[in-house]
C-alpha cells in the first residue's frame, strides 16, 4: 500500500504539468496589442537617416533644360518607314551599328557624336549623312527617297560625310554638311549605295547650338574641370564661382557640386564625394554646368547648360614626370609644315608633343602617325571645338602635368632660335631642354617668356623647298608679343590664359629671356598661297577672324590687308624691314645640306 507522501508528490507534479500546458496554450492564442504592431522609435530613426542620406546624394535637380540622352534601338525609328512598299527592316543584315548620342550645330557643319560597334563606320568614304524633308511635293532632286510613316510622307536625302574621327572611349565624330534648302539638320547616316536607312534616325537627340554648350570635361585630382561655351565672354577676367555649379549624370537625377573657380570657358568644381572615393565610377559620366540668373520675384533660378561632355576613361593621375620639356599646339591643316617644326625642335630637346587637331581635312593624321612611328613621341588629340584655343591649352596643361616638367605653348609657324655667340659659337643639340632645366629646381620661376620676330614673304612667291627656316629671311624690325614655356604645377587653378601666357599661382613669377639668349622666329606672313588659309578661321577665342570687320588695326592681323582674301600686288615685298639669316645659318650649320624634313630630295 502506497504511503500518503508519494501520492502527494505525484499529484503536485501533475498539477504543475497542467499549469504549464495551459500557459503554453494561451501563448499560442495570444495576439499582440496594436501598439506592438508598429516599428520601434529606433527603427523609424534609422529608416529616416537612410532616406535622408540617399536624398542628399541623388537629389533631383529642379530644372529640366538638360537633355536626357537615350540610346534608342535601331528598330524603334526604322520600323515605321516603308520605301517602295518594302519594309526597311528587311535590310537588317545591311545595318551598321552606329548610335548617335548628340548633335551639335556649327556655323559651317553639323557634328554627330556617337558610338560605333562596327569598325567600318570609321571609313567616311562608305557613308552618307541623312537629311529629312516634309516637302514631298517639291522637286528635291534625283537622289531622294520618299517614304510613308505614321505621320505622313517623308523625304530622305543623303549627302557625303565630310569626315569621321575617333574621339576617345570608343566614341566617333561624324561631320556632316549643313542641310540643303527644305531639309532638316542631319538625323543619321547610311551606307552609300543602299536604298534604305542604315541607322535609326536621331529625332530624339536635340540639335545643340555651339554657342551654348558644355563640350569637354576632365578630372584633375579631387576636382572636375568642365569646358563650357556661352557662360563668359570676358578675356583675362575671372568670374565669381558662386554663380556656377557642376552637375554629373543623366536625365532627371544628377549629383551637384559647388564651383571653385570660373574663368573664360573653364569651370573647376569640387568632385562629389562618391567620385572621390571611387574615381572609376566617374568615367563616362556626363558633366555640365549651371549658372545663376538674376532674381525674379524673389526667386533664384539656375539655368542648366546643355552638354555633350563626358568624363574620359583615362585619368591623368600624378606620377613621376618622364619628360623635361614638352610642347602643346593647336592646328588646322598643317600637314605640309609640321614635320619641319617637330624635327627641328626635337633636335633642340623637345621630348613629347601634344597636337590638338582642330578639324583638319588634310593628311595631318597620317603625318603625325609617321612621325610617332619614327620615334618623335607625337600624340594627336581630336579637338572639334572651333575658336577655343585658350580652353584647349588649359585642357593640354592638365594632360601634360603628370608627364612634363615644362610645357611650351606655341604655333607650328614659330621656331626657337639661339643667336650665334662669338665665344661659344652655335648652341649644341638639346639647347632648349638644357635652358629650361636650369629653372626646374627654382622655387619661384613658373614661366619662361621669349620674344617673337615676325617674318614676311621675303620676296618669295611659292613655298620654299627647304622649309620656312631656310626660305624666309626678312622680318619686321621690332619684336611682336612673346610665347611661353610654363611649369604646369605653377599654374593658377583657374587655368586662365591669353594664348601667349598663363596666370600663375601666388608665389610664382616669370622671367623674360634676353634676345641675345633666345628668340622665336614667327613666320607669320608667308607666301600668299599659305597665308590666305588664315582667312578660313582663326583658332583663338577672343581674336577676330580675318574676314570680320573688327580690330582691323590689331597686331593680331595683317596691317592694311583688310577682310577680303585677295592678294595685294606687292605681297611678296611686305613686312620686310631687316634681313635676318641667323636661323638659316644655324640650321644649315647643324643639320647639313640635306634637311630631314625636305621631302623633295
Amino acid at each position: 500500500m502506497d504511503s500518503p507522501e508519494p501520492r502527494r508528490k505525484l499529484k503536485t507534479f501533475k498539477l504543475r504539468d497542467d499549469v504549464i500546458s495551459e500557459h503554453r496554450r494561451k501563448l499560442k492564442t495570444v495576439k499582440l496589442s496594436p501598439l506592438r504592431q508598429f516599428p520601434t522609435v529606433r527603427s523609424v530613426f534609422y529608416f529616416f537617416c537612410f532616406f535622408l542620406f540617399f536624398f542628399i546624394i541623388f537629389r533631383r535637380h529642379p530644372t529640366t533644360s538638360f537633355q536626357r540622352v537615350v540610346e534608342l534601338s535601331r528598330f524603334s525609328k526604322l520600323s515605321t518607314y516603308k520605301f517602295d512598299s518594302v519594309r526597311v527592316l528587311s535590310k537588317f543584315n545591311e545595318l551598321t551599328q552606329f548610335k548617335i548620342e548628340s548633335r551639335v550645330s556649327f556655323p559651317d557643319h553639323i557634328l554627330l557624336i556617337g558610338t560605333a560597334i562596327d569598325a567600318s563606320v570609321r571609313n567616311s568614304n562608305q557613308f552618307e549623312c541623312v537629311y529629312r524633308s516634309n516637302f514631298s511635293n517639291l522637286d528635291l532632286g534625283d537622289d531622294v527617297i520618299k517614304g510613308v510613316n505614321d505621320y505622313g510622307v517623308d523625304v530622305i536625302k543623303g549627302m557625303n560625310v565630310l569626315s569621321v574621327d575617333e574621339y576617345g572611349d570608343n566614341r566617333l565624330l561624324v561631320r556632316c554638311a549643313l542641310p540643303p534648302v527644305n531639309f532638316s539638320a542631319p538625323v543619321g547616316i547610311r551606307r552609300r549605295g543602299l536604298t534604305g536607312l542604315t541607322v535609326g534616325l536621331a529625332d530624339d537627340k536635340p540639335l545643340n547650338t555651339w554657342e551654348n554648350l558644355a563640350y569637354e570635361a576632365v578630372l584633375d585630382g579631387n576636382t572636375a574641370v568642365v569646358f563650357v561655351k556661352g557662360i563668359s565672354h570676358r578675356q583675362g577676367k575671372e568670374s565669381d564661382p558662386r554663380q556656377f555649379r557642376c552637375h554629373f549624370g543623366l536625365g532627371e537625377y544628377m549629383i551637384t557640386s559647388r564651383a571653385i573657380t570660373a574663368a573664360q570657358e573653364v569651370v573647376r568644381c569640387a568632385l562629389p564625394r562618391s567620385m572621390v572615393m571611387r574615381p572609376e565610377k566617374a568615367r563616362g559620366v556626363r558633366a555640365t554646368v549651371s549658372f545663376r540668373m538674376p532674381r525674379v520675384h524673389g526667386r533664384v533660378n539656375h539655368v542648366l547648360v546643355p552638354s555633350v561632355a563626358k568624363i574620359p576613361g583615362s585619368v591623368f593621375s600624378p606620377k613621376v614626370k618622364q619628360h623635361e620639356l614638352c610642347v602643346c599646339t593647336m592646328l588646322w591643316n598643317q600637314a605640309h609644315s609640321i614635320r619641319e617644326w617637330i624635327t627641328y625642335h626635337s633636335w633642340l630637346g623637345v621630348e613629347k608633343w601634344f597636337v590638338y587637331d582642330n578639324n583638319s581635312d588634310d593628311e595631318i593624321k597620317t603625318v603625325i602617325e609617321d612621325l610617332d612611328f619614327e620615334g618623335y613621341n607625337v600624340s594627336r588629340h581630336v579637338w572639334p571645338w572651333i575658336k577655343t584655343q585658350e580652353a584647349g591649352f588649359s585642357h593640354c596643361a592638365i594632360r601634360a602635368q603628370s608627364e612634363c616638367n615644362w610645357v611650351s605653348f606655341m604655333d607650328v609657324d614659330e621656331f626657337y632660335y639661339f643667336p650665334y655667340n662669338p665665344v661659344s659659337g652655335f648652341p649644341a643639340q638639346g639647347s632648349l631642354r638644357t635652358l629650361v632645366s636650369n629653372f626646374t629646381t627654382s622655387s619661384s620661376i613658373g614661366e619662361i617668356r621669349t620674344s617673337c620676330h615676325s617674318f614676311g614673304p621675303s620676296g618669295l612667291t611659292s613655298r620654299p623647298k627647304q622649309g620656312v627656316m631656310v626660305g624666309y629671311t626678312c622680318r619686321l624690325q621690332s619684336p611682336e608679343r612673346h610665347k611661353s614655356i610654363i611649369r604646369p604645377d605653377a599654374l593658377d587653378t583657374n587655368l586662365m590664359n591669353v594664348v601667349h601666357h598663363f596666370h600663375l599661382r601666388r608665389g610664382f613669377t616669370f622671367i623674360d629671356l634676353p634676345q641675345n639668349t633666345a628668340i622665336i622666329n614667327h613666320y607669320k606672313y608667308q607666301v600668299w598661297e599659305v597665308f590666305r588659309a588664315k582667312f578660313y578661321r582663326r583658332v583663338a577665342t577672343y581674336v577676330a577672324d580675318w574676314k570680320d570687320n573688327q580690330n582691323e588695326g590689331s597686331r593680331d592681323r595683317a596691317p592694311g590687308l583688310g577682310t577680303v582674301p585677295i592678294e595685294p600686288p606687292d605681297w611678296r615685298l611686305q613686312f620686310c624691314e631687316v634681313w635676318d639669316t641667323g636661323l638659316r645659318d644655324f640650321v644649315l650649320a647643324n643639320l647639313g645640306d640635306v634637311l630631314p624634313w625636305d621631302r623633295s630630295m
